[in-house]
């Protein structure tokens, strides 16, 4: 599998997520359902030249929504809580210099 379809996407606009941040220096992904740990600490290394202590996943189901008269299903979805080495930092919203 590429880095680049294991991380789905970084989640930081939430409360939980910047505190994590600034505070114990994690950052928090959307993975693959199908990843493991093994899988994501090498995506993220590789995506981002950061040095990864460790990662911690959980599932999370889907809920039940309402589309028009019935109900239907969104997809269950994996969160990684990706615990960088000291003194390393992912900036998502950096200038890119071309």
């Amino acid at each position: 599998m590429k880095p680049e379809s294991i991380i789905r996407r970084p989640i930081f606009l939430t409360e939980k997520s910047n505190s994590l941040r600034s505070a114990s220096n994690q950052v928090i992904f959307e993975v693959l359902r199908d990843a493991n740990k093994v899988q994501i600490r090498n995506a993220v290394q590789q995506m981002f030249n950061v040095k990864v202590a460790s990662v911690n996943t959980m599932v999370y189901r889907g809920k039940d929504r309402r589309m028009g008269r019935g109900y239907a299903k969104m997809q269950n979805w994996k969160k990684a809580v990706v615990t960088l080495a000291e003194g390393e930092n992912i900036d998502f919203f950096a200038e890119q210099s071309e």
